[in-house]
């Protein structure tokens, strides 16, 4: 390990899971916490038993609250902090990190501005290097060091192989790509498609049911995301199809469960009031919602799933209008054909 230290800004499961990594493929890390307090006791533990549970922190790795201390010797960041949290969060430190490049690893879009997250950090950091780092990357697992992989994008593809290099190792592979919107845009909207998933869990609805929504939520994924700019293939990559699998299906999947818990039969605020963790798809379906009526896409699945969480509609009658909608080729155009 050399002098220099990479900043993780975000103390959740996910930010501590990237320390881990980071800390393995041999990086000095500084983690931030926005609690004093917890900060020192995680520091003491030797665990964030609040967000990830039963994995040992390594000494080297520091654990500060002060911007000051956080700061000391680091030579870029990342930022990991639930993305209607960024702005807040970010302006703690007070310009202090527009001289350093930033990576993204939050998933979602900011309700009030429709902004990415990576949009939020390059706007309060003032940095002009931001890169986003993204993929089927459960917390937990990443924590413990099983196999996982991801992608790294930005702009710069000399910046990209620069990120890949300081956290790729034996169980993490990073793959880099230049195309930012599409790679950030899959991590966000396909939390969307996830609590869908989890309400036709908690409805019992079944396997078959659950692969029809994965795949079309897929098609409607790369379809809002063609409009931003993005490539289409981007969405079939580990940061859109890979994303979409591991969280419409996993145990860990903070999204999947909420939607469960829409399924059978608990309100909106009965479970926001009941989870520590974020739940990044609901507000990113407020979102997306919004820009999706305002650039006249197509996104029925994000439709109805808003008319579930935010009008107050009967998950069941939502799943029947998805059945009943007009009958459609499966693609927009003929195989073969340019969109």
């Amino acid at each position: 390990m050399n002098g220099k230290r990479t900043l993780v800004i975000g103390d959740g499961g996910w930010g501590t899971a990237i320390a881990l990594a980071l800390f393995r493929a041999g990086r000095s890390v500084t983690m931030w916490s926005y609690d004093s307090g917890y900060a020192a006791e995680v520091a003491e533990r030797r665990e964030n038993h609040k967000f990830l549970p039963g994995i040992p922190i390594p000494d080297p790795i520091r654990w500060t609250a002060d911007v000051e201390e956080a700061l000391h010797e680091a030579e870029d960041f990342y930022s990991v902090v639930p993305t209607q949290f960024i702005r807040p969060t970010l302006a703690r430190f007070q310009g202090k990190l527009s001289h350093l490049p930033g990576i993204s690893a939050s998933k979602g879009l900011e309700l009030k501005t429709g902004l990415r997250a990576s949009e939020i950090v390059a706007e309060v950091s003032e940095s002009d290097r931001i890169a986003v780092f993204s993929g089927p990357s459960h917390a937990e697992e990443v924590g413990r060091g099983l196999v996982t992989t991801v992608v790294a994008a930005a702009e710069s593809q000399e910046f990209a192989n620069q990120i890949q290099s300081r956290i790729a190792g034996e169980t993490l592979r990073v793959y880099t790509s230049q195309d930012v919107v599409g790679v950030e845009l899959g991590g966000a909207l396909k939390n969307i498609i996830a609590v869908a998933a989890g309400i036709g869990d908690g409805l019992g609805l079944g396997d078959n049911a659950k692969a029809a929504l994965v795949s079309r939520g897929l098609m409607e994924m790369g379809r809002l995301g063609e409009r931003f700019g993005a490539r289409r293939e981007t969405f079939f990559g580990l940061s859109g199809a890979g994303d979409l699998m591991v969280t419409c299906y996993s145990q860990h999947s903070r999204n999947r469960a909420f939607g469960e818990r829409i399924g059978q039969g608990d309100s909106l605020e009965q479970i926001l009031a009941s989870m520590e963790k974020v739940a990044e798809g609901v507000w990113t379906c407020q979102a997306v919602h919004q820009r999706a009526d305002q650039l006249g896409v197509d996104m029925p699945i994000t439709r109805q799933l808003h008319s579930i969480l935010f009008e107050g509609r009967d998950p069941k009658d939502a799943v029947r209008d998805l059945m009943l909608r007009p009958s459609k080729a499966e693609w927009d155009t003929p195989l073969g054909g340019r969109r």
